[in-house]
């Protein structure tokens, strides 16, 4: 998939106070944070479930399934998969509104880890050097402090037998491709630049760990994610987007009537639901011997 030219050119099109610094993990300061917290809720009841033979797949990569870190974890989605795998996980979020929408489990410990949190405070709170079997960043790698985090995920993750695996989806949903192609089309002036990882499906994504057959830098594996999606899913996951949350702070409504009329009508009705497939991309590595 390629990556419009408008989306290309978004860095030089933003405004200044919207060009972030970087910071430890979540590239700019807690605005971002505060960005997903607006639409905590929404988000938790609008996003598609990761199926559950994708968990059975990372951890047969895994030489061992003591703990698990899930990073970037929103509301708990991708954690509670994991944890039927692995005895415990840690996951972590730099919104504590999504984590108050995290599903409970008994193997899941949640954790709100603010932009601030010094790298090594990370290293201890995951047990120390090597005592990481699985990390797993669903959704969110693309907003991230990428040198940083990728130097705690080498530390952290058990050497040998340690895996990092990142996945994440966009507007490719099929068979609305069409349809969600053209209401992208209207967020272009509006998302953040480091969005354009995500809208490229990770192809450009820089991950530098060695390949173990599930998707390496610069090409990433495919996952399609099955969901049944009623026109009111539709409209609450669109209304999740980060991008739709900032134009709002701009006084601008992407999914104002005029829009969600016009959806409405290309989806077949508002009383239909649609078996759709997320279109899904995937990462998956081992740290590299001389790391």
């Amino acid at each position: 998939m390629c990556l419009p030219n408008n989306l290309k050119d978004l860095h030089t099109q933003q405004p200044e106070e919207l060009r972030f610094g970087s910071c430890l993990l979540h590239r700019g300061p807690d605005w971002m944070a505060g960005l997903f917290s607006k639409q905590a809720a929404v988000y938790a009841a609008a996003r598609p479930v990761y199926p559950k033979d994708l968990f059975t797949k990372l951890a047969a990569l895994t030489a061992h399934h003591r703990l698990a870190w899930d990073v970037g974890t929103g509301n708990g989605q991708a954690a509670i998969g994991v944890a039927e795998h692995y005895n415990s996980v840690l996951a972590t979020d730099v919104s504590k509104e999504q984590l108050v929408h995290a599903v409970p489990h008994s193997k899941v410990r949640y954790l709100h880890t603010p932009n601030a949190t010094p790298g090594e405070d990370l290293v201890t709170m995951l047990g120390g050097e090597g005592s990481v079997d699985l990390i797993t960043v669903a959704e969110a790698m693309h907003w991230f402090d990428l040198p940083a985090f990728y130097d705690i995920a080498r530390r952290v993750l058990r050497r040998p037998g340690g895996v990092i695996t990142v996945w994440g989806y966009n507007y490719r949903i099929s068979p609305v491709e069409d349809m969600m192609t053209r209401f992208f089309n209207t967020t272009l002036p509006y998302w953040d630049t480091r969005a354009r990882h995500c809208m490229n499906g990770y192809w450009d994504l820089p991950f530098p760990f060695d390949d173990i057959g599930l998707g390496r830098e610069g090409d990433p594996a495919n996952l399609d994610m099955e969901h049944d999606m009623s026109f009111e899913g539709l409209i609450g996951m669109l209304r999740s987007w980060s991008v739709v949350t900032m134009a709002k702070q701009q006084g601008v409504d992407l999914l104002g009537e005029r829009m969600v009329k016009e959806l409405e009508e290309e989806w077949g009705g508002a009383s239909l639901v649609r078996k759709v497939t997320f279109k899904a991309f995937l990462l998956a590595g081992t740290p590299r011997a001389d790391d």
